[in-house]
């Protein structure tokens, strides 16, 4: 009896590792590996960082902001690319808790990428939280916010001083 019960609770724990993940919403997209629910004028905030990854953990598709330069970056190719322009982050201040684990993986059991949030899926995407107008819509952003304007069509970022939106 105790190998079956061990069985059912290993399937269980075997599926809900590769599944979809909703953040406050239980209506999850089809092509989402991480979704959030629309119109709650709220985005996902990057890590800040005081020095860029390198080596395993500055993997291709990383996304933070840069506390030296106030720049949101992205890593692709290899390069680390600004989102954003300049701003003062100097009121601003990195977590101070040290690491203590590789973070958390979503959609496989393991990864070679590195970071608080890894998103593994061959075919399943990041459906980031939906914001019409979060220039207007979100009251006090914080540096390194990160939504989808359904006004613009666009990928919105918040420096600490302004909005960018990229196509």
């Amino acid at each position: 009896m105790k190998k079956i019960i061990y069985t059912v609770l290993i399937l269980m724990v075997n599926s809900i590792m590769y599944s979809q993940v909703g953040i406050e919403t239980t209506s999850i997209h089809a092509d989402a590996i991480l979704d959030f629910p629309i119109g709650q004028n709220k985005g996902i905030v990057l890590p800040m960082v005081e020095v860029l990854p390198t080596g395993a953990a500055a993997s291709n598709g990383t996304f933070l902001i840069d506390k030296t330069d106030g720049k949101v970056k992205v890593r692709q190719n290899g390069i680390w690319l600004n989102l954003t322009g300049t701003s003062s982050l100097s009121s601003y201040s990195v977590n101070p808790s040290a690491d203590t684990f590789d973070g958390v993986i979503i959609g496989a059991s393991s990864s070679s990428a590195s970071g608080v949030l890894v998103l593994e899926s061959t075919n399943k995407a990041l459906m980031l939280p939906k914001v019409a107008s979060p220039h207007l819509n979100i009251k006090s952003p914080y540096p390194g916010l990160m939504c989808y304007d359904t006004d613009k069509n666009s990928l919105a970022v918040f420096n600490g001083e302004g909005w960018y939106y990229w196509k």
